[in-house]
């Protein structure tokens, strides 16, 4: 039993290890913008569009990624992924057109990163802990990548200014080629405990996750979050520059994030043990709502900023230990990276609109207001779809 303890412990330890440098780096794309931006005479929908672009090939290959990890192991899959993600970074500090921007920074990060976050390591965490403690476990791997978030942005924006933005890109790149090494701590997975449900193949899995309601439910929801969290990402530090605030500011909000982020995840991962994951859901999105709305109609100050960063940070990714958590009460853990997969999609799906029509209708209308606005219907359709999910394990019939 202590051997099982130190395994599962020593995944876990990997997992927050990588998740912090992969979304780490991931969270600071937005502080490129404006340099790549200037630099080219590009408006802020070329970049938009590959940062979306990005988030849309990592949510369409994520559940093939998932599937490849449930059956062959999360360390190649991390190793492959982590040297996808840094021959990205690299070669976007070499993009100087908008395709070779799309291909790095759109295509090679995508595949990336579809192997290096949430999907595959919070599966694997998930296999590697009981039952009991899956929800917690999940909620501490998320918060190491809000950690990341939280270290990462002002070192981003001090290389940037002190090397440029191409330098800083290289560096980077280096730092994120260190998930390959540290994928070999991914390796002596324990077995899930032991469960009376017996384990499905992944054809009898996606049968029967796509026929039921709750799992479309949940994934719909997972929407909102995705086209909440890449617009903010992405055009809050450009929106606060837009209405006279100092530049710091934005990463100043962003970073805030990524430190408040580390206690929700925490906390919504620690609650998901004892209460309805789908109910905590319902919560997160309403209490989203409330604060956009707050930051968007109150007369905007560098302190309001703050605050905004400090309440988003409490609620940004506290949504993915419950989602997940949900996703394997269900289904159970045999595939749950493939069905996190699925779900995932979803995500990044909403992440691709959130990003790409962030610039767009920036560059369309001069302003943010309506996507401000959207982002505030969003959360309240989010906690309707999220209210008639009933967390339940659903049978799953022997696979022949």
């Amino acid at each position: 039993m202590n051997g099982v303890w130190r395994n599962a412990s020593w995944v876990l330890l990997g997992s927050a290890l990588i998740l912090a440098v992969s979304l780490g780096v991931r969270h600071g794309f937005g502080l490129f913008l404006p340099a790549m931006s200037g630099e080219y005479g590009w408006g802020r929908e070329v970049f938009a569009f590959a940062i979306a672009l990005q988030n849309l090939v990592w949510g369409i290959v994520q559940p093939f990624t998932g599937a490849f990890a449930d059956r062959f192991g999360a360390r190649r899959t991390v190793f492959i992924g982590g040297g996808l993600y840094a021959l990205g970074l690299f070669c976007m500090s070499q993009a100087s057109s908008e395709i070779g921007l799309s291909m790095s920074a759109g295509l090679l990060i995508g595949l990336g990163l579809s192997g290096t976050s949430f999907t595959v390591l919070l599966g694997l965490v998930g296999r590697s802990v009981a039952a009991e403690k899956r929800s917690m476990a999940m909620g501490i791997a998320s918060a190491a990548g809000s950690f990341g978030q939280f270290a990462m942005l002002p070192g981003t924006l001090g290389l940037i200014e002190w090397l440029g933005w191409a330098a800083a890109l290289l560096v980077l790149g280096m730092l994120v080629a260190s998930i390959m090494p540290l994928a070999f701590m991914l390796g002596g997975t324990p077995r899930a405990a032991a469960s009376a449900a017996p384990e499905q193949s992944m054809r009898d899995a996606l049968r029967q996750s796509t026929g039921h309601g709750g799992f479309w439910l949940l994934a719909l929801g997972f929407f909102v979050c995705g086209f909440q969290v890449v617009f903010i990402g992405v055009h809050l530090p450009a929106y606060l520059v837009d209405r006279q605030l100092p530049a710091m500011s934005g990463t100043t909000v962003l970073a805030l994030v990524g430190l408040f982020n580390i206690f929700g995840t925490y906390i919504a991962g620690w609650l998901g043990g004892y209460h309805s994951k789908p109910r905590l859901l319902v919560l997160l999105y309403l209490l989203r709502g409330v604060v956009i709305t707050l930051f968007f109609y109150l007369p905007l100050s560098e302190w309001g900023a703050y605050a905004f960063g400090i309440a988003m940070g409490l609620l940004w990714l506290s949504t993915v230990p419950l989602t997940n958590g949900t996703v394997a009460t269900m289904f159970g853990v045999r595939n749950l990276s493939m069905l996190t997969g699925i779900v995932f999609l979803f995500h990044q799906i909403g992440s691709f609109f959130g990003g790409w029509l962030g610039g767009w209708i920036y560059d369309l209308t001069g302003s943010y207001d309506l996507i401000w606005q959207i982002s505030i219907v969003l959360s309240l359709l989010a906690a309707v779809l999220n209210w008639p999910i009933r967390e339940q394990a659903v049978l799953r019939p022997l696979a022949a």
